[in-house]
């Protein structure tokens, strides 16, 4: 019998270490982009790091390591190498000649999940835009294989006419695909404004941290959940009641470090169900190693879209799997967040913190109900500031 399963491809990491991110930071950034190769359908076989102090700007990596990664793939046959930095078009094309297989960079990857988790035709279109503005300036490479071909005479101009043809395919598709997002935003702008009596809530927070769970949980509604990154790509949002009070809930796209710049701009107007909110339920999950850098990957983008003053809820989500290292007696070293108890974590975030905190978990529903009691005290006095001739009914 033939076997018609498609094959899993294979995949290794390359990172580069330097004055801007340690080894830590690279090997946990290495770390993600495993689980964003994963999420793609790929088996990460092994990760290479180099320390240098700038990257080579033909080929990213020093010559020593790239011959080393070229006889890893030759002796295991590779199907494809990911970088965890964006690649100019150039090394694109030069480390492409050297290893012989697919490459591709951070952005390229997670352009590609977000084209398989793209569900609606707004998102697909979002996408697609990213996509064509992404591939524009890497047309080149992809007409490599007429330098191979021998007697160039007849084929260097043809193949540079195709290029200039493909590049104003690219070009004109993206004006198409930004009228086509200019049609769509105006629908969408009708919708929110039929919407915009009632009090509107969103969760924002950092991919993978459970905000379509917490989402399915105070809605009572069944959206896609996945532990994979990127599982909802498309804004949903759900009338909730908790005691007597209306309100509306909508779960976004999550964010990660190092978000292509395309894709924020292409996903700029998704994120304006963030900047018209009304409360903002940040989502971490406390079970991470780097939550508070996460934390702050997620200001940072709320700073780029505007959206910085609004009334913000940190929401601490997975504690049932936080995780501390006891102190040892004779360990001289300082105590660090990693020692501390989730008491002793709560009682330092309450306590830094300008915003409400709240500890829960969304898979054991703890802590679920001084949740919606907190919601709901948030959501009354914004509602009743909007409504003053409603308060008695509260």
């Amino acid at each position: 019998m033939i076997d018609t399963a498609p094959k899993i491809e294979t995949a290794i990491l390359v990172g580069v270490i330097n004055k801007d991110q340690n080894e830590n930071q690279v090997t946990e950034y290495l770390d993600e982009l495993a689980f964003l190769t994963d999420t793609a359908g790929a088996n990460v076989k092994k990760k290479f790091t180099q320390k240098l102090e700038y990257p080579n700007p033909r080929t990213f990596i020093g010559e020593g390591k790239l011959a080393e990664i070229a006889a890893y793939i030759k002796e295991n046959n590779i199907d494809f190498v990911v970088f965890d930095d964006e690649l100019s078009p150039s090394q694109l094309r030069n480390i492409e000649r050297e290893f012989e297989c697919k490459i591709l960079d951070r952005t390229n990857l997670i352009l590609d999940i977000f084209a398989k988790r793209a569900q609606t035709s707004y998102a697909k279109t979002q996408v697609e835009l990213a996509q064509c503005q992404y591939l524009l300036p890497r047309l080149t490479g992809m007409w490599q294989h007429l330098e191979r071909q021998r007697g160039g005479i007849g084929l260097r101009g043809p193949g540079e006419t195709e290029i200039e043809t493909d590049r104003r395919v690219i070009r004109d598709k993206i004006s198409k695909l930004k009228v086509q997002l200019k049609k769509i935003d105006k629908q969408m702008i009708t919708q929110r404004k039929n919407r915009g009596q009632m009090v509107r809530v969103s969760l924002i927070g950092y991919t993978n941290v459970g905000k379509s769970t917490i989402m399915n949980l105070l809605s009572k509604s069944d959206i896609f959940a996945e532990d994979k990154l990127f599982a909802t790509l498309d804004i949903t949002v759900r009338k909730v009641v908790i005691g007597n009070l209306p309100f509306l809930l909508s779960d976004t796209v999550g964010f990660i470090r190092k978000l292509p710049h395309h894709l924020v701009e292409s996903f700029k107007s998704t994120l304006d169900e963030v900047r018209e909110a009304d409360i903002l339920l940040h989502v971490v999950d406390i079970s991470h190693p780097s939550f508070e850098d996460q934390i702050n990957v997620v200001n940072e983008t709320l700073r780029d879209i505007k959206a910085a003053d609004k009334p913000v809820f940190i929401l601490f989500n997975k504690i049932d799997i936080y995780k501390f290292k006891p102190k040892e007696v004779d360990d001289l070293n300082p105590v660090t967040r990693e020692n501390w108890t989730l008491e002793e974590m709560q009682k330092s975030w309450i306590a830094k913190s300008n915003s409400p905190c709240i500890f829960i978990s969304a898979t054991h529903k703890t802590n679920l109900e001084f949740l919606r009691e907190t919601i709901y005290q948030k959501v009354k006095e914004i509602h009743i500031t909007k409504y003053p001739y409603d308060s008695f009914l509260y």
